[in-house]
């Protein structure tokens, strides 16, 4: 089965819909959103009411800092990002809180769990970054993938017989072997807002049959995306940063 993995969508409705589109013409037979479906962008409502039908038919979703942050107030967040969370939570009606409210910290599928941040403690929205984070995760839990998102960057770790953990910049629309018995703990780039120095929009397609993962690029309307961002009234470094990918 072909999974489809979103990341940090960060209320970028068109590199929502494009990924989507993409995932669909590729074969995915289920969704999973990995955190962060708000913040930063300027269409918090609309991509709430595209994802919320489909967590409503089955997708899984868990919760993301921002997604906390929209309900219950930013604490420590940058200067932009608490500027769009509070214009965001102004924005959200009480069905749309109250569906972030209800989003767990994780999820446990198969062999698989998935969550936004660090896995050793999905509340304190720690950033897998390399290695010495990636084993944290990876010692927190039996299960034997691991994916998350929340630093906006593509990264693979994988842990060997001999308890070696390897990290790995993923290719860009190339699968990745996930050998068993070898562990593994995926990174996802971001959907809506990438940080890995490209603009295209990024998801990660996981088949379980093939036991592989890859990490999909998909170009959408950046334009429209950053003048709505501008038309809002909210940062412009947050419309800035759409087009260069950091």
């Amino acid at each position: 089965m072909r999974i489809a993995l979103f990341a940090d969508i960060h209320a970028n409705l068109e590199a929502l819909e494009a990924c989507l589109a993409h995932a669909e013409a590729a074969g995915a037979r289920r969704l999973v959103f990995l955190g962060d479906l708000v913040g930063y962008g300027a269409d918090p409502r609309a991509v709430l009411a595209r994802v919320r039908p489909l967590v409503e038919a089955g997708a899984l979703a868990v919760l993301g800092n921002h997604d906390e942050a929209a309900v219950h107030g930013a604490v420590n967040f940058s200067p932009d990002a608490a500027t769009a969370i509070a214009w965001t939570s102004s924005q959200l009606d009480a069905e749309d809180k109250a569906f972030l409210d209800r989003l767990p910290l994780e999820v446990e599928a198969e062999d698989r769990l998935y969550v936004h941040a660090d896995a050793s403690d999905p509340a304190a929205w720690t950033y897998v970054t390399g290695p010495r984070e990636a084993r944290a995760s990876l010692d927190a839990t039996r299960a034997r993938v691991i994916v998350c998102g929340h630093t906006h960057v593509p990264l693979l770790c994988g842990l060997t017989a001999t308890q070696k953990l390897v990290a790995h910049t993923p290719p860009r629309d190339t699968p990745m072997p996930l050998t068993e018995p070898r562990r593994w703990l995926a990174v996802l780039g971001s959907v809506g807002q990438p940080r890995d120095g490209s603009p295209a929009a990024c998801y990660g397609m996981l088949d379980t049959a093939r036991q592989e993962i890859a990490w999909m690029r998909v170009p959408y309307d950046v334009a429209e995306a950053a003048r709505k961002i501008r038309a809002a009234g909210l940062p412009d470094r947050l419309a800035v940063r759409l087009a260069i990918g950091s």
